[in-house]
């Protein structure tokens, strides 16, 4: 017969297993809320120091002469996303296909090199590359251009989206893949149309992720695209970007033009952010059905 004693080290453990969970799950939200913070405060400090500095005149006129107050940053903006889009025709197409590469064909020792390489060039400093572009495009051709920017942040996209490509896909079931061949489908479509598009949303991500990388870089641009006060007609002359502008305003001696840097900074935060929401609402329920 069992005694109301021998319960008592069930009780006594069990009382211990809530204790030390809850112990735990309150240090795991500490963690949490000391990871979060840094990104809150920079959000807030750049809200507080830029909002009052954006408007109209911002997003629609050129930067003032030297010591004259009022202007925007219309030309840094719009170079931004021209900056972007080269950047991304050149990293998005050689990215992902060699990651769908790594995934689904190749060697064991040849896919080890090419992942090794990635992995190095991911950690490349961004001012690297904008030498290696550098003595690529502007010294031959003699002239610093939006065609050396867009290059120079494409090269650094192309080892982020490629990895994160080949994560994904490697995560599709094989089972996918094996029905579909047994149906007489053939492997490139099988790739095309089942495994890429049932990874869709986790290639996106890491092409945003890519994005988000290169679109605050000042030191390649510096090299490359070098900044322009005005607006850039053509590709093949210096171009403004938000990172550039922001940089210079930052590093001047005048106090308007401090306050646009702030303005830029928080602008530049809200084009990524936009993007991101932007791309996750249009690739929704695009899953392999």
């Amino acid at each position: 017969m069992t005694t109301p004693s021998q319960f008592q080290p069930t009780a006594r453990r069990h009382a211990w297993r809530k204790f030390t969970s809850g112990a735990m799950a309150g240090l795991m939200l500490v963690c949490a809320v000391a990871v979060m913070a840094p990104i809150f405060l920079v959000l807030f400090f750049l809200v507080r120091e830029g909002a009052s500095s954006l408007d109209w005149s911002f997003f629609t006129q050129l930067p003032k002469p030297s010591g004259e107050l009022g202007g925007g940053m219309a030309n840094a903006i719009v170079g931004t996303f021209t900056l972007l889009a080269m950047a991304a025709a050149i990293g998005v197409p050689v990215g992902v296909m060699g990651g769908v590469y790594l995934a689904e064909y190749g060697s064991d020792r040849a896919n080890s090199w090419i992942r090794f390489t990635a992995d190095v060039l991911n950690g490349v400093p961004s001012i690297v590359w904008g030498m290696v572009v550098y003595g690529l495009l502007v010294v031959p051709f003699k002239t610093f251009s939006a065609y050396a920017g867009g290059v120079a942040l494409g090269f650094m996209m192309i080892p982020l989206v490629m990895r994160t490509t080949e994560e994904v896909l490697v995560l599709v079931p094989q089972g996918y893949r094996e029905a579909a061949l047994a149906l007489g489908i053939p492997r490139w479509k099988t790739i095309t149309v089942i495994v890429v598009r049932t990874a869709l949303k986790g290639i996106v991500t890491g092409i945003l992720i890519a994005m988000a990388r290169v679109a605050g870089e000042t030191a390649p641009l510096l090299f490359t695209a070098l900044g322009n006060n005005f607006w850039s007609h053509r590709l093949s002359e210096p171009i403004s970007a938000l990172p550039l502008q922001i940089f210079t305003y930052a590093t001047s001696a005048y106090d308007d033009w401090h306050r646009q840097a702030w303005a830029g900074a928080l602008v530049l935060m809200g084009m990524i952010l936009s993007l991101n929401i932007l791309v996750r609402v249009l690739s929704r329920d695009r899953s392999f059905k």
